[in-house]
Parts: structure tokens; C-alpha cells; sequence
């Protein structure tokens, strides 16, 4: 087997294969998962979360919407599931990872340990030795460094077994396209981008300023709690922000958000 990409129109007449959707709250992972089910309701889709117990409140209740409107259950997996770690109340995957795995050592743009533990090997476990055909939500509008140039597309795993499709690319669908199927489908677009430019961890360490002073607004507790990841263990202090604590985000004036381009940030985690 190869991961090399395959056509969607190829992909669903493949009957002894699993046919996988990883979801990561976000509008566009959303938009395909709503996407496919109406397209092709012949195909038994599994949809599938990666929970680093670390989302934001409003892409857990966003799951409970999408999984009314999809009339399925979302797999919820999570790096204890590859761990064989028993879940405890109080301690989320992210915590057993960052102390017990990198010994406090926050992640970083240099050291991206979080989307490699608690997305990737995770789903690859999910999946096994299983030929599965695994199906991403990048747009045809999307200009990503892997589409440019003949680059190398956004891949969720390299195992040879997880095959990538694109059905948006394949089908020619546009951001226009996506945020009309989630206005049809009465979902709409995610409460958190009305002060957040993507999906993810609410101490994501892509963030811009006025996001993190927008995270300190809206959910003030998730706020502490990320300026308590950076005290660390043994006195030792980390960052998630470079070069600065987030007190002293939160002293800094109020800062609007910027649009990001399509290359910022982390595509697995963002889709």
C-alpha cells in the first residue's frame, strides 16, 4: 500500500476499506463531514475526534451539534487510548503527556511534541494495520505551501496504510461553499471565530496577541489556568508566547485579530 493521494470518486468504490473523517472543530473539517454524508450516504463514514482535553468549550458543544445534524456518533480518541492510561478527573491527556512524557517542557513552533502525541499517534492507533482512506478538509481555494510548487499536500499520518483524499480539492469546493452547506445545515460557523482565527487548544501557541487577550475575555479560567502551564515544575518558568508571559498579555493594550494566511499555524489541528 502507498499514501500517496487518491480521488475521492476512487476512494468511495473501495468497499473493504475504512473511510475515516478526522474532525477538529473547525469550519472546514465540519463542512466535509456534512459534506460527504449527503453526498455519498452509501459509504459508512467514521468521524473521529483527537480530544486533547484542552478544546474550547464551544468545539465541544459544536460536536454535540454536528452529531444531531449527522445523525452519527463522533469517535472520541485520545492519547490515554494509546497509553493504555486509565482517563481521571481533573487530569487531561495533554497534562499526562506534558509531565510525564516531556517533563513540563510546554510545547513550541520548534518543538511541536502536542500535534504529534495527542493527534497523530492517536489516530494512527485508531486505525491499526487497517487499509483506511483518510479524508481532509482542504479547500480548493487554499493556497498551502503543499499544493504550491508540486509541495507535498497536508498529511495526517505517513503510515503507508492511511491513504489521503481530498474530496474538496477534488470537487472544487471554496470557502463559500463551505460556510453556505453550514448555514443550510443549521449549524453555522463556530461561536469561538467571532474572537479566534482557527480550531484548537485554548492555549494554542499560534495564537496572536489580541486571540490570547480574547481567550483572558471569554473564559477568563482557561486564561489562569494556561499562565499555571507556565510556571512549570522545580522553579523552572516556560512561555507560550515568545518572548513574553502572559501577564504581560494581559497588560498590553488591546490588540485587534489579524487574518491569517492558509500556512499559518498547524494544518492538523486547524482543518
Amino acid at each position: 500500500m502507498s499514501n500517496q493521494p487518491v480521488s475521492i470518486h476512487d476512494s468511495i468504490l473501495d468497499t473493504s476499506a475504512r473511510h475515516i473523517v478526522p474532525l477538529s472543530g473547525g469550519k472546514d473539517s465540519t463542512a466535509l463531514s456534512i459534506y460527504l454524508t449527503r453526498n455519498y450516504p452509501e459509504i459508512d463514514f467514521e468521524f473521529v475526534f483527537s480530544d486533547t482535553g484542552a478544546e474550547l468549550p464551544e468545539a465541544y458543544d459544536y460536536f454535540e451539534r454536528l452529531e444531531h445534524v449527522l445523525g452519527k456518533k463522533i469517535t472520541r480518541i485520545t492519547a490515554l487510548d494509546m497509553l493504555g492510561v486509565e482517563e481521571k478527573q481533573g487530569r487531561s491527556p495533554f497534562d499526562v503527556i506534558l509531565y510525564e512524557h516531556f517533563s513540563g517542557f510546554l510545547p513550541s513552533p520548534r518543538s511541536r511534541w502536542c500535534t504529534r502525541m495527542l493527534k497523530i499517534h492517536p489516530y494512527e492507533k485508531y486505525i491499526g494495520s487497517d487499509k483506511a482512506y483518510s479524508y481532509i478538509a482542504i479547500r480548493s481555494d487554499e493556497n498551502r505551501s503543499g499544493y504550491l510548487n508540486k509541495g507535498r499536500p497536508v498529511l495526517l499520518s505517513e503510515e503507508p496504510n492511511i491513504i489521503p483524499v481530498y474530496p474538496f480539492k477534488d470537487d472544487g469546493v471554496t470557502i463559500d461553499d463551505v460556510k453556505m452547506m453550514l448555514d443550510d445545515s443549521g449549524l453555522g460557523i463556530p461561536e469561538y471565530y467571532e474572537w479566534r482565527s482557527r480550531s484548537g487548544c485554548y492555549f494554542c501557541f499560534y495564537q496572536q496577541i489580541g486571540e490570547w487577550q480574547g481567550l483572558q475575555e471569554r473564559h477568563p479560567q482557561l486564561f489562569e489556568k494556561a499562565k499555571s502551564y507556565e510556571q512549570g515544575q522545580n522553579g523552572r518558568k516556560f512561555s507560550w508566547v515568545d518572548g513574553r508571559s502572559l501577564d504581560d498579555v494581559a497588560k498590553m493594550p488591546r490588540k485587534k485579530m489579524k487574518p491569517k494566511s492558509d500556512d499559518d499555524g498547524c494544518a492538523i489541528c486547524h482543518l
